[in-house]
């Protein structure tokens, strides 16, 4: 195996919208495993747009990213060289890691997945993070009930395509809003959304009052700002809201205003609730179970934009914020070995 490999770090905090020049690929010796760890090789990488987030200096619910380290997220590995009891050579496994070729892991920072169950890189998409945040955002805060409305924003990304997707499981009316006429058409003909709404090119109140002619019981928040704006006026008695994201606004420089919904909530008695998918995480196997049940039964499909090759990583996070991503965005990295 060579000794050397492709790192690739935050260098600048982004300004707006991240572009290339916020980061350096770099190449750093590979290294070698300890006693109780594992050299693994990277088959997958997750881009996810709260990575955004973690770019800036600022509180969250997360650290920032150190300038001149590596960026981190989801990776689907697999190990190479074992000095851990937990893992042998050809094991596939699943960790928070480094955006490199190959990572030196603590044995209790991955964890084994079964590929022969769902193809590896669903669990960086329906059976992991962005999966689960769908189905704990929707059933835990949005309990959606038979004959109800559901509204989802950013309905063909990787969370919200599942959030519709469930939420038809559980016999609701579903409105999808995303950015493209063919996210539309994948809505409808593909995930059996039963309305879809083009905000690009139609007026997103009215085109939801035409949708929504019972009201909206369920909104999943994903993008905020001015979409999320349209939907107040239409909410229902004892709505509820739960706040995934608001990607609209990851990028501005200065605060998100918009009209205020204090207003809205008092008369409609109705609920809001930001959450992480952390706060979730002594449920995780509740929530895989279900998920991988769907799943298997073909009541639940899933749609993966996979980029191909390391070098091209930065590219497939960048290509987040313009939308051009349907369902899960992945970097396919190597080949998982048998």
């Amino acid at each position: 195996m060579r000794d050397m490999q492709k790192q690739i770090k935050l260098i600048n905090r982004p300004k707006g919208t991240p572009t290339k020049e916020d980061f350096k690929m770099v190449t750093a010796p590979i290294g070698e495993a300890s006693e109780g760890e594992v050299l693994v090789r990277t088959v997958y990488i997750s881009v996810d747009p709260y990575l955004r987030g973690r770019m800036n200096d600022t509180k969250s619910y997360i650290a920032p990213f150190e300038l001149n380290e590596m960026i981190s997220s989801g990776v689907i590995a697999q190990v190479v060289f074992s000095k851990s009891t937990l893992f042998k050579k050809g094991d596939v496994v699943l960790g928070a890691l480094p955006w490199q070729e190959y990572s030196i892991a603590n044995e209790n920072t991955v964890r084994k997945i079964d590929h022969s169950r769902a193809p590896a890189s669903a669990y960086l998409s329906v059976l992991g993070m962005t999966g689960l945040t769908a189905y704990f955002g929707l059933l835990d805060i949005g309990k959606p009930q038979q004959g109800e409305t559901v509204v989802v924003s950013g309905a063909a990304g990787a969370v919200g395509s599942i959030v519709g997707q469930i939420a038809k499981i559980k016999g609701t009316r579903v409105v999808g809003i995303v950015g493209s006429d063919e996210k539309v058409k994948f809505l409808i003909d593909e995930l059996g959304f039963d309305a879809a709404i083009n905000y690009k090119t139609q007026n997103v109140a009215e085109a939801l009052r035409e949708a929504c002619p019972n009201g909206i019981d369920v909104y999943y928040e994903n993008v905020g700002g001015e979409i999320a704006d349209a939907i107040f006026p239409l909410l229902n008695n004892f709505a509820r809201i739960p706040v995934c994201g608001a990607i609209s606004s990851y990028n501005n420089e200065r605060p998100d205003l918009g009209p205020r919904v204090q207003g809205y909530l008092i008369k409609t008695s109705s609920l809001m609730q930001g959450f992480t998918i952390g706060n979730y995480s002594p449920r995780f196997g509740e929530g895989v179970s279900d998920l991988a049940g769907w799943l298997k039964e073909g009541k639940l499909k899933y749609e993966e934009t996979v980029t191909e090759g390391f070098d091209r990583t930065i590219d497939a996070f960048l290509d987040l914020f313009i939308g051009k991503n349907l369902g899960k965005a992945i970097v396919k990295v190597s080949e998982i070995e048998k």
